[in-house]
């Protein structure tokens, strides 16, 4: 069965401040037993705040290092999952469902769902 990456992105600058509602908390938490119970999903996290990241690039042939924040990114990388599914319509479905319940904490999240190429 193929892997997909999902790669949560939202917009880092406006993030909600307060924490999500007891309600909020509960309904995530079901979907995430929920996924973990189908065998869907490999592996999950929520990154930290690009002021504690450290950006490495290649440039004429040398390294240069730039610590964040990164305040020229609208949007950043706020989290991944790795999801198993029989196809690329079930890993949008458990995607679909993942923004149904995380749009209403952070309305500004995008998730993007790529194949994991197997060699």
């Amino acid at each position: 069965m193929p892997r997909f990456l999902s790669i949560s992105r939202h917009d880092e600058q406006n993030r909600p401040t307060e924490a999500p509602s007891p309600e909020l908390q509960e309904r995530m938490a079901e979907l995430y037993e929920e996924i973990t119970k189908a065998g869907v999903v490999l592996d999950m996290a929520e990154l930290a705040p690009t002021s504690e990241g450290t950006r490495a690039t290649w440039s004429e042939g040398g390294i240069e290092y730039t610590d964040g924040p990164f305040t020229e990114s609208k949007e950043v990388v706020g989290g991944y999952t790795v999801i198993q599914a029989k196809d690329k319509a079930e890993a949008l479905e458990w995607t679909r469902r993942f923004l149904e319940v995380q749009g209403r904490y952070s309305p500004t999240t995008a998730v993007e769902v790529r194949e994991i190429v197997e060699d």
